[in-house]
């Protein structure tokens, strides 16, 4: 068995991307698992750019009895938030999360879950400006 885990796309303009992630554990967990691709996301209208990244405006989030590692996708990942109990994160007025992955960086978002044993959840909400 897996996981059963949800990933929606709230919303995806030219600027910003509003996704949505769920995962209801039956205890096998996630390990990099890639949320957000970047190159699945929509092109920009008035050049036809492909977005090449993003970074992290706002978190909403609620973890039940796990954490969630948010990863920046590289060779070797790297950690750009872990998230444990349920809140809010505004990164909009310190300056957005900004992907400080070295070689082999994709743009990509993956998430890790810790300490997860059948039953528990999360539920995360992220609010992302997109670049080209």
């Amino acid at each position: 068995m897996a996981d059963a885990v949800t990933s929606q796309t709230i919303q995806d303009g030219d600027r910003i991307a509003v996704m949505k992630f769920t995962n209801i554990s039956d205890g096998t967990g996630e390990s990099a698992v890639t949320k957000v691709d970047v190159s699945a996301l929509q092109t920009e209208s008035g050049t036809g750019k492909s977005c090449a990244g993003i970074t992290i405006q706002q978190i909403w989030y609620d973890c039940s009895g796990m954490t969630v590692d948010i990863l920046w996708d590289a060779s070797s990942d790297v950690i750009c938030w872990t998230l444990s109990g349920y809140g809010f994160y505004d990164f909009r007025q310190a300056g957005p999360l900004t992907n400080n992955s070295g070689g082999g960086k994709t743009g990509d978002v993956n998430f890790t879950t810790t300490g997860h044993s059948s039953g528990d959840r999360y539920t995360v909400l992220m609010a992302m400006r997109k670049s080209y």
